[in-house]
């Protein structure tokens, strides 16, 4: 009752937080990126989709110099650089590197020049072998929150002893290290910085203005109260249930998926997830080892954990097609993003996990019941499970460094509007980039109504880089819209576009202006 009040209790707490935290993504700059200016801006002005924290932020002039004097500010979803009055002609770069607030990083870099462009690059953001050290610190925390914690459970509620906790033990120790490694590598990702800096303070405070560094406190905690309940017999089973709800909690208060609104479902079907992850893999590494040693227990425990398994099982596949669902929003995410195939790979590893379950719950445990002898397929069983739980972390670990299709944000077409006396017309380049661009042209008059002509003609130039006007003949589209697709732009900068739109066989309006294309 105890531990079914505390779990109540904290599901309602999950549950019920509120907050608009999820993964940030870049939706506009000013001036844009890729833009030759005459002069120099008095600011870079980055906005975002939702509230975000400066990390680093860093400038580098026309000239190549690494300027440290651009002061920040931070006002919700806006981050606004002041530029330097004193910047020299050329290619400056801003690389930004803001934190989410879901506790993940958002890097970029915002191109713009002065005068005339240069070959000043973007600088590097981020460490090859950080990401490395994130990854196994990761697996190192999933060790300890699922191996460890999820066996202490099992052993003190569904065995009633420690017997086979040396691998639990040693996940718990594992796990430790990772999270507290994970919160210093976390701060100095946010940060853009090596992982030198570990050595010193502002890494480790930086992942408390996140929501991530209060949650791996959380399972700091509950590993701890783990191995506490492994040698501490008085209190043992009170102890394994604060542990195993810390390890729900942890997982739903930070992360991808557990802040995706709506939150009153995310949050507890990512606690319920956890729970259900902990108690099914938790039992297998003390299962092993009592199959092994064949006692006269060993097929009572099989049996109870068999009836708890199949409930639990159900609400796992309920809770990660609901947070699939909400992650994914459309099918063709499981093919076409990195995130998708992240979880396509976990989905066909979970199903081979499935398929060993089933056969262990159907053939081999009633086998065991006649025949002994039966028990070195189990345990062979068993440990194949534990192996394909190790893959499904190192896989699921790589989520930390993609973002879910729910937070891409759609690319915004450039548009330009065009008007004289006579005709206005509007034109969207989508992506808006150098290479291959769809061009979209809605031709009105003068009073705003739709132009009726019986040709369109797109003519486009780049005299900077002596390129000569490349015309284009516009199709009429069921929309209502002249169309014309996959036009070639191969180079960024300001183009000249000029439309003739031929109202008559005597009668042609042309409107010229010119557009900022970005660089790829």
């Amino acid at each position: 009752m105890r531990l079914l009040a505390a779990l109540a209790t904290l599901l309602l707490v999950v549950g019920f937080a509120t907050g608009a935290r999820a993964h940030a993504a870049l939706v506009s700059v000013e001036p844009a990126s890729g833009s030759i200016l005459p002069s120099a801006p008095k600011a870079v002005e980055l906005r975002f989709n939702e509230a975000v924290t400066p990390g680093a932020i860093r400038l580098i002039d026309g000239a190549g110099r690494a300027r440290d004097e651009a002061h920040v500010n931070a006002a919700g979803e806006t981050i606004s650089v002041a530029m330097p009055p004193d910047l020299p002609q050329g290619t400056a770069v801003v690389s930004y590197r803001v934190i989410s607030q879901d506790g993940h990083p958002i890097a970029g870099s915002v191109i713009f020049s002065i005068g005339a462009p240069t070959a000043t690059k973007p600088p590097a953001n981020a460490d090859s072998g950080l990401n490395t050290l994130i990854w196994l610190a990761r697996i190192g925390l999933y060790l300890g929150l699922f191996v460890g914690v999820g066996g202490v459970f099992f052993a003190r509620w569904i065995v009633g002893s420690t017997v086979g906790m040396g691998v639990s033990r040693a996940a718990l120790i594992v796990g430790l290290f990772g999270a507290t490694a994970s919160l210093g590598l976390l701060g100095t990702d946010l940060l853009g910085l090596s992982p030198a800096a570990l050595l010193t303070p502002p890494p480790w405070k930086i992942p408390f203005v996140t929501s991530a560094g209060p949650a791996l406190l959380v399972a700091i905690a509950a590993m701890l109260a783990a191995l506490i309940a492994l040698f501490w017999a008085a209190h043992a089973r009170m102890l394994a249930a604060i542990a195993f709800v810390g390890v729900g909690a942890s997982l739903a208060m930070t992360g991808h998926a557990a802040t995706a609104p709506p939150e009153m479902l995310t949050r507890p079907a990512m606690f319920l997830h956890g729970l259900g992850v902990a108690f099914w893999i938790g039992a297998l590494a003390p299962l092993a080892v009592m199959v092994s040693k064949s006692s006269a227990a060993t097929l009572p425990v099989l049996n109870r954990f068999s009836s708890i398994a199949m409930p639990v099982v159900a609400a796992l596949a309920l809770t990660g097609l609901t947070l699939a669902i909400i992650q994914l929003e459309r099918l063709s995410a499981l093919v076409e993003t990195r995130y998708g195939l992240i979880l396509s790979i976990k989905l066909a590893l979970v199903l081979a996990l499935l398929a060993l379950a089933a056969l262990n719950r159907f053939r081999l445990t009633p086998a065991l019941a006649g025949d002994h002898k039966a028990a070195p397929a189990l345990r062979r069983s068993i440990l194949l499970e534990g192996a394909i739980a190790l893959g499904i972390f190192a896989v699921v670990a790589g989520w930390r460094f993609t973002p879910p299709p729910r937070t891409i944000v759609p690319e915004t077409p450039l548009a330009v509007h065009i008007h004289s006396d006579r005709a206005m017309f509007q034109v969207l380049v989508s992506p808006g980039k150098a290479g291959m661009n769809d061009f979209v042209l809605q031709l009105m008059t003068g009073e705003a109504t739709p132009l009726r002509a019986k040709e369109a003609t797109l003519t486009l130039s780049l005299p900077e880089r002596g390129i000569e006007p490349m015309e284009r003949s516009a199709e009429l589209g069921p929309d209502g819209y002249w169309h014309v697709r996959k036009v070639e732009l191969p180079f960024a900068g300001r183009w000249h576009v000029q439309i003739d739109a031929l109202v008559t066989d005597f009668e042609k309006i042309t409107l010229e202006d010119d557009i900022e294309v970005a660089p790829p």
